[in-house]
Parts: structure tokens; C-alpha cells; sequence
């Protein structure tokens, strides 16, 4: 038996995240046009890469219907121009299908199986609402294996905050706040459009170009944040300021093993460490990341105090802050989303894993002092999702 292979990302693009509906920039585009649009993208950036090369293509939806079905990483990868020799395959994991599908593909390379592969997901919310056209089994609310707001997100933020009322709305909403700000920041300072591939759109006036995200409001303020509405009970805490948004986009990233990519020429972003999984009370679904994250920290024979860089996915505020308090971690730390997060940029589902992996990367660019990162999430009736990445950059400076 070989050894086990280091796996790397090599690379990783996305499409600008859209606010979903009538009146978002991608009412009008197809879902696997924005995967398709990604991958092109993508490959055009790393030339070196020989498309029979890849060995395989793993897309999430979480919605898999319409033009989000018929096994996505197949149909996007032959529409992107990869060779009929390329296969593929579609995955969930709802709000973490992105991050499977990179953790997936990492461990076939790991194992030996692959080389190269192309990892990444989609949401398109507008065409296909988180839920639609699902059935889910009687027997989870007649058997009381969840409650019935289980399967409301916002539900299961609200209940962060009833289980911990130390997170209170005023905590949220300035953290909201900082994201906003961080990311308008990030766009100011040239951060983001780097990794965003430009996607042509058909609107009432003619076509144009969606070339930055749609969703982020940087003129948001706590007085703004205050008066808004609550809308999954009355009196609650949890509102469209302090939440992620619904949205449309893509994400795609380009893994390989490190001899592979030596061979290719191809570049070393970040070296994959662990990875970690859990499942908790789908109730309260956003402390998923808190045991994943802990199972990966294990993995890796780490402790939190050796991560330099956090990349947490916003789902809610709340949720973030969960995630803080239990590591004990300030909710302004300057190693946490530097440049924004889902609550400003977005949150398209089961695209948003790579997104956190492609501003990790460029942070560990720009940090060499700064030796492991930590990407994570929390994932839909009741799991978390944790990846550790290393920075190849690593200077050995404390």
C-alpha cells in the first residue's frame, strides 16, 4: 500500500454571489451555467493543467432539480469543454455540499486514486427555494426525531439564543455590522475581485455583466439594525441584518497531490491538514462547527490556539458567536473573516464551502507568519463541517 499522498489547492474561483428572486442579477441564468462559467474560469487560469488530467468532478447542490440536477459535476464538466474521458458526480450536504466535495475528492487523492480533481458547488435560490420539492419522511416529526422548526433555519438560530442568552441580539448585530464593513474594506482594497470570474447577464434593459457580489449593504449601521424586523417569531432576535441572505452563485476549486502538481507545475495555495464532521441537535444546528472543528483539531493533533486564520461561514450571526465563545475567542478577533462573511457576501448554499477556502488562501498569501487555517461551517439539520488547511508560505515565524 502507498503512502498516503498531501493533498493541496491549487487554485479556486467563483462566480459573483447574486441576491436570489425576480429582481437578482441571475434571475435569468441558468444554475449550471454558473458552475460552468466557474470551471472555465478556472481552467483558463492554470493553463498548465491538461484537461485529460483530471481525474474527476464533484459539484453540490443542495437542491437537485432542474437545471441543478442530472448529476451536475458530469453535465458541467463536458459543457465546460473537459475531455468525454473526465467523469463526475453531484453531492449534498446542504449549506456544506462545496466543502464534501473538496473533502471527498481530497481523500481520493489521498488515497491514491486521483491526481487531479475539481471540486465546488451552486445555489441557484431564486429558481430553486431551499426546501422545494422535498418530502421529508412523516416519521421525523411523528417520532420526535426533530422538532418540527427543525427545519427552519432561523428557528434553530432563535434557539441559540434562548440556550445562551449571553449571545444576546445586540452581540449579533454589531458582529453583523463588522462584517459588512470587513468586506466592503476587502472590496476597497482590491481582495475579492481577484478570485471572482465574470458572468454575463440577461436583464429588462439588455445584457450586462455581473462582475462583484450584489448582496452587501456597507452602509449598514446598529441603529439600521435595531429596527428591523423578526420575522421567525415575534420579539426574536434573529433578523435579515444578522442572518445571511438568500443568494445565487458558484464556486469551483482545483485540488491535486502535491507530486502531481510538482509535475504539472501547478501552484500550492494551501496544504490540506484535516478535516472533521459532526453531527448535533438539528434544533440548534448552528453548533454544528464546534464539535467538527474539535474532531479535526484532533485529527491534526492541534489545538485552537495554532489556527492564525478562521474562515467561518455566517449563516447566522449568532451562530458564529457560539463558535467563539466556546473557544474562547473575542467576537472582533482580528484572525476571524477578515475580510467579511456570508452575512455581507452571501450565502448560495452548498457553494459556500469554497468560498471560504479561496479567501483563506489569499490571507495565507498575505500572512506568512500565519502557519494553519481553519475553514468551517454549520450545515442544516443539525451537522458542522471543519477543514484545516496549512500555508505553504510559512515563513516559521511565531
Amino acid at each position: 500500500m502507498a503512502e498516503k499522498a498531501e493533498v493541496v489547492f491549487v487554485d479556486g474561483v467563483r462566480t459573483p454571489f447574486g441576491r436570489a428572486g425576480e429582481k437578482g442579477m441571475y434571475w435569468n441564468t441558468r444554475a449550471d451555467d454558473l458552475v460552468v462559467k466557474a470551471m472555465i474560469g478556472l481552467l483558463e487560469r492554470n493553463p498548465n493543467l491538461p484537461k485529460d488530467r483530471v481525474d474527476d468532478v464533484a459539484i453540490a447542490a443542495t437542491t437537485q432539480q432542474g437545471d441543478q440536477g442530472l448529476t451536475l459535476g458530469r453535465t458541467t464538466a463536458l459543457l465546460a469543454g473537459l475531455p468525454l474521458s473526465v467523469p463526475g458526480f453531484a453531492i449534498d450536504r446542504m449549506c456544506a455540499g462545496a466543502m464534501t466535495s473538496v473533502t471527498t475528492l481530497a481523500g481520493g487523492i489521498a488515497f491514491g486514486a486521483y491526481d487531479v480533481a475539481i471540486a465546488g458547488g451552486v445555489e441557484h435560490m431564486g429558481r430553486h427555494p431551499m426546501g422545494s420539492g422535498v418530502d421529508p419522511n412523516p416519521r421525523f416529526l411523528a417520532e420526535k426525531l426533530v422538532s418540527t422548526d427543525a427545519l427552519n433555519m432561523g428557528a434553530t438560530a432563535e434557539r441559540i439564543h434562548d440556550r445562551m442568552p449571553h449571545l444576546t441580539k445586540e452581540r449579533a448585530d454589531r458582529f453583523a455590522m463588522g462584517s459588512q464593513h470587513k468586506l466592503a474594506a476587502a472590496y476597497e482594497a482590491n481582495k475579492i475581485q481577484p478570485d471572482l470570474i465574470p458572468v454575463a447577464i440577461r436583464t429588462d434593459e439588455g445584457w450586462g455583466l455581473a462582475d462583484r457580489d450584489e448582496a452587501p449593504r456597507p452602509e449598514t449601521t446598529m441603529e439600521g439594525l435595531a429596527g428591523l424586523k423578526t420575522p421567525f417569531r415575534p420579539h426574536g432576535r434573529v433578523t435579515a441584518g444578522n442572518s445571511s441572505g438568500l443568494n445565487d452563485g458558484a464556486t469551483v476549486s482545483l485540488l491535486a497531490s502535491e507530486a502531481a502538481a510538482k509535475e504539472l507545475g501547478l501552484s500550492t495555495k494551501m496544504r490540506l491538514v484535516s478535516f472533521g464532521f459532526a453531527g448535533v441537535e438539528p434544533e440548534i444546528m448552528g453548533i454544528g462547527p464546534i464539535p467538527s472543528t474539535e474532531k479535526a483539531l484532533r485529527k491534526a493533533g492541534l489545538s485552537i490556539d495554532d489556527i492564525g486564520l478562521f474562515e467561518l461561514n455566517e449563516a447566522f450571526a449568532v451562530q458564529v458567536l457560539s463558535f467563539l465563545d466556546h473557544f474562547g475567542i473575542a467576537d472582533d478577533d482580528a484572525r476571524v473573516n477578515p475580510w467579511g462573511g456570508a452575512i455581507a457576501v452571501g450565502h448560495p448554499l452548498a457553494s459556500s464551502g469554497v468560498r471560504l477556502m479561496i479567501q483563506l488562501a489569499r490571507q495565507f498569501e498575505e500572512r506568512p507568519d500565519v502557519r494553519y487555517g481553519l475553514t468551517a461551517m454549520c450545515v442544516g439539520l443539525g451537522q458542522g463541517g471543519s477543514v484545516i488547511w496549512e500555508n505553504p508560505h510559512y515563513d516559521g515565524r511565531k
